[in-house]
């Protein structure tokens, strides 16, 4: 496998995977900076970088995501077959910044994604409701032969520490854990509305005492709290993976408060770790993997209603705990084997689309899995 990115130049291996730079250079590097057309440049260096790459050692298939669209010019004119893998798209993801230049950015940005997947040979998104919403925005196909459904894996190394955690002492005051930035696609306001709610509800003596870490945000991010609410409140604009990991071990209460997630990443830690889970129902995510397991609980788009589910799980040691044991055995099915063995297969299906099943059987005689591109 070669994986290509634009944050570097030069070339590096790491087990079986080389990491090719095509960072782009003067004057395509100029370029990047103008309004709307400057999406172009990125492509335009993966183009020219995997056109480059195939000459010396063709591909069989080429993966890349929809975010930004980056193959955007490598899906309609090859030099392999195409598949696009969805994340959460740019529209969604993006706070919507009204100055016209944004505006422009942005209405190219979507026509770029939108371009890569319909030239796609085949399109992979993380969940059915994934799927859905991917078909409407970029007119592809619905969940099908043309669109696979496969969510993603925990790292080993997540793993590894979810195993090794045990669950923080019941007679601790509860830790309450948000991973994330302060947009609203994320639900920071209703989690930072809940606190301040949740310390009215304390100051009345309706509630117990609690901690709340957030990774994501900033102390100014955090000017909507009330000072006792803040108070009670550690935030880091950043830490490390390992870092992350502490804090979820060190967590009773997972806050995922997203209104919109294509897979839902910090659900799956969660799952893994086996901690509660307090999400919105607003995220059909939150639905499928903390509705569905029973892992947590879902509450409606409003800062009472999630206020109120933390509530709940802040004074029930015996919900925390059956919540765990659920979410402990909804984390299995997430292995990295899972993913590849399915992943393999779309690429195997996108060959023999574009190619047909004789001319795929006798290109060259490579596995697709040593011959691709991302």
């Amino acid at each position: 496998m070669r994986l290509f990115t634009c944050d570097r130049r030069g070339r590096e291996r790491r087990a079986s995977v080389e990491i090719i730079g095509c960072q782009p250079r003067p004057p395509l590097a100029l370029a990047r900076r103008l309004p709307a057309a400057g999406h172009l440049a990125a492509p335009a260096a993966f183009l020219a970088a995997v056109r480059r790459e195939h000459r010396r050692k063709p591909f069989d298939v080429i993966e890349g995501t929809n975010w930004y669209a980056p193959g955007a010019l490598v899906s309609r004119i090859g030099p392999a077959p195409y598949v696009t893998r969805n994340s959460t798209p740019m529209s969604t993801s993006c706070e919507q910044d009204r100055s016209l230049r944004n505006r422009l950015d942005q209405a190219a940005a979507r026509q770029l994604e939108r371009a890569a997947a319909k030239a796609s040979a085949l399109l992979i998104s993380n969940t059915n409701a994934h799927v859905r919403k991917i078909a409407g925005l970029y007119g592809v196909p619905g969940p099908g032969p043309a669109h696979a459904v496969i969510g993603l894996s925990q790292p080993p190394a997540l793993r590894r520490a979810a195993g090794a955690a045990p669950y923080p002492a019941a007679d601790e005051p509860p830790r309450l854990l948000f991973i994330g930035r302060n947009e609203r696609r994320k639900g920071a306001d209703l989690l930072l509305a809940a606190l301040s709610e949740l310390d009215r509800r304390r100051a009345f003596g309706g509630l117990g005492p609690f901690h709340a870490t957030i990774v994501g945000m900033t102390e100014d991010d955090l000017a909507p709290l009330s000072p006792a609410a803040r108070a009670r409140t550690q935030v880091h604009h950043r830490l490390e993976d390992e870092e992350v990991l502490a804090a979820l071990a060190k967590a009773h209460i997972v806050a995922a408060p997203s209104r919109y997630e294509s897979f839902g990443l910090v659900y799956q830690e969660a799952l893994a770790f086996g901690r509660p889970v307090a999400a919105c129902a607003a995220d059909p995510s939150a639905r499928e993997f903390i509705g569905r397991s029973g892992a947590g609980l879902l509450s409606a788009d409003h800062p009472i209603a999630y206020a109120e589910i933390l509530s709940r799980l802040i004074s029930s040691p015996d919900l925390r705990a059956d919540c765990r044991q659920r979410a402990l055995a909804a984390s299995g099915q997430f292995t990295r084997e899972r993913l590849a063995r399915e992943t393999v297969a779309v690429y195997r299906a996108a060959i023999q689309a574009v190619n047909g099943l004789s001319s795929a059987a006798s290109s060259s005689g490579r596995a697709p899995s040593e011959s691709i591109a991302a």
